[in-house]
């Protein structure tokens, strides 16, 4: 008579898990562990590279271009490339095959229906003339719901709606860089000078202060001093991408999180919170780019809290399950905490000194379910829409083959080739992520509008 089999945690031998168990792990064995996973890492990031080892992003075809890029008719599409020799042809791989092109020859064609096509027609996104670029930080303390995936995807898809977009990664594990092709020797190539530059403006203005009364001026260590001279431009590196540019990072970033406060010590009156933003509105950056996206680490550390002050706009991902939910309630409830704490300090002094007061706002928030299964997690995610209302965003993005087989190739969807797969399933791949950008870039033409009517307003 046979018996049902113990389970996996039964009848272990003691013997045999010391055997199993191996020798003590040393310090060193953490580096040994560490050059494994890099040699890993180089070897799966390198299967995305070309012989120069360096990103580069697939060819585009008509009827991609026609669906998703430029609302124009394939036939008049392929009409107009007819009539007008001088605009890009694309290449074809076989003869009378498909027709693809490069982003580039993209942005060429787009702006030539722009100015030739139908006038109903936006070949061109908007963006009112005269207004700053938006920033949008997509930020939670909780990590594997997908931050750094969904950042990048608006990324990409402003960047193939027709927008040019700054990618700014403050995640010292530098995903992000990664997925964008990004070399960061050390933090001296992220945003850790920005940082350093805004203290050192500070201080200057503290020590002018200070000489006007008599006193020492405090010093400026060399850290800051090498900060001085570098603006947000010296950063930014080109990407595979020709319309995203990438200020990136790495492990030496985190180093930011020790330094910072120790210069909020030295003068207590440096707006920390402000340094990214206020730099990157004297750099010009808020006019060179359509769209400023901040990658944040999952933590809310010094960089995160000048993410968040300098967004417009913040999304929050999250997954469908009670511990996501309950760890997203809880950052908001850090983030309210954070900016009340930061607004009840500086206020103080401001009505003391009869100065206007701090008041952080944002053109608008958004929670957004990630790696979504409909039928595993959709009574889940009803509960949290009915919870979070309008706060969570109805588009959800479903995690299909085609999202699993870009995060092998350390990729975007969007850098997936469809024929890969078939037509069918690349379209329900991107679908979410198509819808997730339409609800997003509803937010950010609204938030242009609404200050484009208050500028009129106050001209008038």
């Amino acid at each position: 008579m046979s018996s049902d089999p113990l389970t996996p945690y039964h009848g272990i031998s003691p013997d045999a898990a010391l055997t199993a168990l191996g020798n003590p792990l040393d310090t060193a064995g953490f580096g040994t562990i560490a050059e494994a996973c890099r040699q890993g890492r180089d070897d799966l990031a390198g299967r995305g590279l070309d012989d120069q080892g360096q990103k580069t992003l697939r060819r585009f075809s008509t009827w991609e271009i026609t669906k998703y890029l430029i609302p124009v008719a394939p036939a008049h599409f392929r009409r107009v490339l007819r009539q007008n020799p001088d605009l890009p042809q694309g290449l074809t791989e076989t003869d009378g095959g498909a027709k693809w092109f490069t982003l580039d020859e993209v942005l060429r064609l787009r702006a030539f229906f722009a100015a030739e096509g139908a006038a109903n027609r936006d070949y061109l996104p908007y963006r009112p003339q005269g207004l700053a670029a938006k920033l949008l930080a997509v930020a939670n303390f909780k990590g594997g719901v997908g931050k750094t995936s969904t950042a990048a995807h608006l990324a990409m898809s402003a960047a193939l709606d027709g927008y040019k977009v700054l990618v700014i990664d403050l995640d010292s594990q530098g995903s992000m860089t990664s997925i964008f092709g990004g070399k960061v020797a050390d933090e001296w190539q992220t945003v850790f000078p920005l940082l350093a530059r805004h203290y050192g403006e500070h201080l200057r203005g503290e020590n002018q202060a200070r000489t006007d009364r008599g006193e020492a001026p405090l010093p400026l260590e060399d850290t800051v001093l090498q900060a001085m001279d570098l603006r947000a431009q010296d950063l930014a590196q080109k990407t595979h991408w020709p319309n995203i540019d990438l200020i990136g990072a790495q492990l030496d970033l985190y180093w930011a999180e020790f330094q910072v406060p120790v210069w909020r010590m030295n003068a207590r009156s440096w707006k920390l919170w402000d340094a990214l933003s206020d730099r990157l509105e004297a750099d010009g950056v808020l006019d060179q780019y359509d769209l400023v996206i901040l990658d944040t680490p999952p933590a809310l550390g010094y960089l995160t809290i000048n993410a968040l002050a300098a967004a417009d706009i913040l999304l929050v991902p999250t997954g469908a399950s009670f511990l996501e939910f309950e760890s997203t309630g809880r950052f908001f409830d850090m983030l309210h905490a954070t900016f009340a704490s930061i607004e009840e300090g500086e206020n103080i002094a401001a009505r003391a000194l009869g100065r206007p007061g701090l008041s952080f706002e944002w053109d608008a928030v958004r929670a957004i379910v990630t790696r979504y299964d409909g039928a595993q997690q959709a009574e889940f995610g009803a509960l949290m829409q009915a919870y979070l209302g309008t706060v969570l965003s109805p588009y959800r993005q479903d995690f299909t083959a085609l999202v699993g087989q870009a995060g092998e190739q350390v990729a975007g969807i969007y850098e997936a080739d469809y024929r890969d797969f078939n037509r069918e399933t690349y379209a329900r791949g991107r679908a979410a992520f198509d819808e997730t950008w339409a609800a997003v870039k509803r937010l950010l033409i609204g938030a242009w509008r609404r200050d484009e009517l208050a500028t009129s307003q106050a001209a008038e």
